[in-house]
């Protein structure tokens, strides 16, 4: 198991529908993500617990497209993930958000 974590600063605060969303399901080859709001001072705070080792520059890549679609504030992500491929987190990241923002991501 590898624990990455990854700080994101710029985004813009938001108005979530609920405090925390849940997406996905662990599990072979899946990963679930939780989205919660938190006073960060203003960043995005990702931790990612992952059984695949060895990946943090293909989770970089994922983390800093999907902060470019979304460019959260005092939001912390937590993912749990069981070998995902990367289409697969990016899809879940979305779900999550999407379900955080009340549909309006």
């Amino acid at each position: 198991m590898e624990t990455l974590k990854f700080e994101y600063r710029g985004g813009r605060p938001c108005n979530p529908a609920q405090a925390s969303a849940l997406a996905g399901v662990v599990g072979s080859g899946n990963l679930e993500i939780l989205v919660e709001q938190e006073p960060l001072n203003g960043a995005c705070a990702v931790e990612v617990v992952t059984a695949a080792v060895g990946f943090g520059a293909i989770w970089q890549a994922v983390l800093d497209d999907f902060f470019a679609r979304h460019p959260l504030a005092d939001v912390r992500i937590s993912i749990n993930d069981v070998g995902a491929t990367p289409a697969v987190v990016s899809l879940r990241l979305d779900q999550a958000v999407n379900a955080f923002l009340g549909g309006t991501a």
